[in-house]
């Protein structure tokens, strides 16, 4: 499939709207809670980004980013990303993610950010382990209760991933095979995410509730003492973040 796989930006009117059209048919939303297509125009015309994974002409997935500004430097927070039902789990998450990387650091960009569930592991293991972003900052419900049915109506919780573009953890992750996933050192942190969940989130809420509960105070509880989630991994409970507390300064980290 990656031989006809076109990741390109998204520039004209009609492909944004597509990106949009898109977007509704992933998330399912209300209208006040989808992003509108003005806003992707703006975001394609001052310096952010958005870019289209096209497959045989078809958009089957789409990344957008706006302009942020972190002590006194340019950064890129990549706001939505999504890949159409019946197309993931091919490598177009990925693909979409290193082009976006090449671009912004075409560009002199050297940092990425967006935020995600840490309740969906599956995104934590994309995110940390074979993009090799860290996060070192949790926000409770940042986005409020949504409409869309992904969210089963819960706080939208998110941990905050960094992703420097230029260190050699990500360096050597863009350079590697699809297969390749860092080795995140854990310095005796771990954070456990219950095997159940999933069913829990089909059939016991409460439950759900408890546990991002008490996901939400071991995340604060260690980065207010320095810590980095790096990875996570199979465990017996189920899934475990492993954290670290590594010197951030260091590009080569």
């Amino acid at each position: 499939m990656s031989e006809e796989l076109v990741v390109r930006k998204c520039e004209t009117l009609a492909d944004l709207k597509r990106c949009c059209k898109l977007q509704q048919a992933i998330w399912k939303e209300d209208d006040l809670d989808v992003e509108p297509v003005t806003i992707m125009v703006v975001a394609a015309r001052t310096g952010g980004q958005v870019l289209g994974a096209f497959y045989g002409g078809e958009l089957v997935g789409f990344t957008e980013a706006l302009v942020g500004l972190k002590d006194g430097q340019p950064y890129l927070h990549s706001h939505v990303t999504g890949v159409a039902e019946g197309y993931r789990d091919r490598g177009i998450g990925r693909s979409l993610k290193l082009f976006q990387r090449t671009e912004a650091l075409s560009r002199g960009v050297r940092l990425i950010q967006w935020t995600f569930d840490p309740l969906e592991t599956r995104n934590a293991h994309f995110n940390l382990n074979c993009l090799g972003a860290i996060s070192r900052q949790f926000i409770p419900n940042l986005y409020g209760i949504t409409s869309s049915p992904l969210h089963r109506g819960l706080p939208t919780d998110r941990l905050l991933a960094e992703w420097h573009l230029d260190s050699q953890r990500v360096k050597k992750l863009a350079e590697a095979g699809p297969s390749m996933a860092a080795n995140g050192q854990s310095n005796g942190a771990t954070i456990h995410v219950p095997a159940e969940l999933e069913e829990w989130k089909r059939n016991d809420l409460q439950r759900v509730i408890q546990t991002q509960e008490r996901i939400r105070h071991e995340f604060s509880s260690w980065f207010a003492r320095g810590y980095a989630a790096v990875g996570v991994h199979v465990s017996p409970e189920g899934w475990a973040y492993q954290l670290s507390n590594g010197d951030w300064s260091r590009q080569g980290y």
